[in-house]
């Protein structure tokens, strides 16, 4: 019975020494001003952000203060890019393909298909997926093989214009843009879900999930949309933000770039206030 009530006492204060979780907000923190970039996609690469400037037919590499530090110039209107370890994937909007910048070279993805303006791509490990403006469908390779999935329309599983595309462990995130969602499949190109339908989104461009929630960008909205992976919206912001187009969190940062200002917006998490409430 000793030994019972010691753990019994153990335990009890264990519970009571455990801290519930503080509910969580992401907040402005600071915004960057990028002189003569209008950017479209971001991603990062050995600690350095990367934003894709179609306007100006490049990629540029910026410090903490927005200041060019890298240019990759002779491209043809990059839209979302994203990165590997190594690699920079970009799609080419007015080429209608899909470039890699590696070690300093810049090749040619090898497709055994034709695009029609890409205009987001994603890496995860060694998968590849591919938003097909035009052509309204997902590409997809899974390491070894190359599927496509979709077409136009309104209902689950078309697209209107698909903008921006991410692959997580098991599933691939569509910016669906001109049918104003977010779409959701599995690896094989089924239909899983859709989120962002009733929000009365204005051109849904940009996408990043992470590993509790999923943003998108409301493009004519200017606003970024926050929601729970069950599909259910958790935040809006607004400070700082005009006409959106894509984001990324980097240690705890969230990274928002501004197409029409210019700008790039940082939010951090910080306790929700409900002293007011």
């Amino acid at each position: 019975m000793k030994d019972l009530y010691i753990l019994v006492t153990v335990i009890v204060l264990f519970c009571s020494c455990k801290q519930e979780e503080v509910p969580k907000e992401w907040k402005l923190a600071t915004v960057v001003q990028l002189e003569g970039i209008n950017p479209i996609g971001i991603t990062e690469l050995d600690g350095k952000l990367w934003l894709s400037d179609g306007d100006h037919n490049r990629l540029v590499q910026i410090n903490e203060n927005g200041v060019i530090e890298k240019t990759i110039d002779s491209l043809d209107r990059p839209m979302h890019i994203d990165a590997d370890k190594v690699s920079i994937f970009i799609p080419q909007y007015g080429k209608d393909n899909v470039a890699v910048f590696k070690n300093g070279t810049l090749e040619d993805l090898f497709l055994n298909d034709s695009l029609d303006a890409p205009a987001g791509v994603a890496v995860y490990r060694s998968e590849r997926a591919i938003a097909d403006f035009y052509n309204n469908r997902i590409l997809f390779n899974n390491g070894k093989d190359w599927i496509s999935f979709g077409e136009e329309g309104k209902k689950q599983g078309e697209f209107y214009y698909p903008t921006d595309v991410q692959i997580t462990d098991s599933l691939i995130w569509v910016a669906d843009a001109y049918n104003n969602r977010i779409q959701v499949f599995d690896k094989q190109g089924n239909f899983v879900q859709m989120m962002g339908q009733n929000q009365k989104m204005n051109a849904a461009t940009g996408i990043y999930v992470s590993d509790n929630e999923v943003f998108i960008t409301d493009f004519e909205n200017d606003r970024v949309l926050i929601f729970d992976k069950d599909g259910n919206l958790r935040q809006t912001l607004r400070d700082e933000i005009e006409k959106p187009t894509d984001m990324i969190i980097i240690q705890e940062t969230l990274y928002i770039i501004n197409y029409r200002n210019g700008k790039l917006s940082s939010y951090i998490l910080n306790p929700i206030d409900n002293s007011m409430s």
